[in-house]
């Protein structure tokens, strides 16, 4: 009796989870001081790639280092090219024509849902339910497909182009495309129908991972994350780019900013791309799809093939890059995980002379210290997945 009558005691413990941790997704690794199975601190550390993609684009033109942006956020490199060309296309001085404006409106869209899809299901894997994982993966494989349809390539894409796209869609992705978002909806149901009134999940989620709305404005909080806690900031709406202006939607935020309303935000956010994409293929203008600007933009491919000048003009812009004004600018975008932004300083080269990338993950992955702390050491994993981040971003 006198052993039961004992309070128990705890030591503080502090453990290394990741960087190799399947729920860190990629390579972060949390320090986690506990008290039992408390957290009490929570220090995230990142810099394990060491990829190095700002100073890589210092020393390529504007042109060259498109492909850099599809390794920020490989899993959805098409809204990082968007958010890359939107940028440069503003410090150029020029506009893409609006069919271009339209079709990477659509493709962007295409990118948040293959972006939630993966989230949605690696989530729910976390924290244990592996059903939806695969009926996730199934609709996402739909999408990659697509991407392959239009640019012959899956993950990183490198499709948008400075001025428009690299070429023009045909009429039987888009047929294929309006099928996908007509099923799509049903699919979403499935999902929410295995998730959203869990019982489990809502004992993981609900309540847990807390954060105010003022708190999240204060660590910079964007996207998902951010509107969870009940603010409708979204790049899309107040600085609307492209075909943004043009189309009618939505922007779901949550009440309390928990897990379970920022699952609830995206999930809303899934069904509001599906809006968004039916309007684009609806109203879709014909005409160019890469801007008129000779000086700013690569000549067609057959032009270059037949015409000395056309060559002679593409080599001058693929070897130098084209004479840039001079000055700063930064462009932020909305993708999946946030705003994402790019800074650049121009000297008047075809290279940039500085160029800096605001991810959204980077920021997210310093608020775990905020949530994590004072909550419970199965907790982490919810806050991890519910804030969605991807390392590629955060090592830029």
């Amino acid at each position: 009796m006198e052993d039961i009558e004992k309070p128990f005691e705890t030591k503080e413990l502090t453990i290394s989870m990741g960087p190799q941790h399947p729920a860190t997704h990629g390579v972060l690794r949390l320090v986690l001081n506990l008290q039992g199975e408390n957290v009490i601190k929570c220090t995230p550390h990142v810099g394990y790639l060491h990829r190095g993609i700002e100073k890589l684009g210092e020393n390529k033109t504007y042109f060259a280092a498109l492909p850099l942006t599809d390794r920020l956020d490989y899993i959805s490199s098409m809204n990082n090219n968007v958010g890359y060309v939107v940028a440069v296309e503003k410090l150029f001085g020029i506009e893409a024509p609006e069919r271009a404006k339209y079709i990477r409106t659509i493709l962007a869209e295409m990118g948040r849902l293959s972006s939630h899809i993966v989230w949605l299901g690696t989530h729910v894997l976390d924290i244990g339910a592996t059903t939806p994982f695969l009926h996730a993966m199934v609709a996402r494989e739909k999408i990659l497909d697509l991407f392959e349809m239009v640019c012959g390539a899956r993950l990183t894409v490198s499709f948008p182009r400075v001025g428009g796209i690299r070429n023009d869609i045909s009429q039987e992705f888009l047929d294929q495309l309006y099928a996908f978002i007509l099923d799509f909806p049903s699919k979403m149901d499935d999902y929410e129908t295995l998730v959203t009134e869990n019982r489990i999940w809502k004992e993981r989620t609900v309540d847990i991972g807390i954060i105010s709305l003022e708190e999240a404005v204060n660590w910079g909080l964007t996207g998902g994350t951010l509107r969870g806690s009940g603010s409708d900031y979204d790049v899309r709406k107040y600085f609307p780019y492209d075909a943004y202006d043009k189309v009618d939607f939505d922007v779901p935020v949550g009440k309390k900013g928990d897990c379970y309303d920022r699952y609830l935000v995206r999930v809303g956010e899934m069904r509001q791309s599906i809006r968004i994409i039916r309007q684009c293929i609806e109203n879709l203008p014909a005409g160019p799809v890469m801007a008129d600007a000779p000086k700013f933009t690569l000549p067609p491919k057959d032009m270059v093939l037949k015409d000395m000048e056309h060559l002679i003009h593409q080599f001058i812009l693929i070897t130098k890059g084209p004479t840039v004004p001079e000055g700063e600018i930064y462009v932020g975008s909305e993708v999946p995980k946030g705003e994402l932004g790019f800074y650049f300083v121009s000297d008047g080269t075809g290279k940039p002379y500085r160029m800096r990338v605001r991810s959204p993950s980077f920021v997210h992955a310093s608020v775990l210290t905020r949530l994590c702390e004072g909550g419970l050491i199965a907790d982490v994993i919810a806050n991890i997945g519910t804030i969605d981040i991807v390392l590629g971003e955060c090592d830029r």
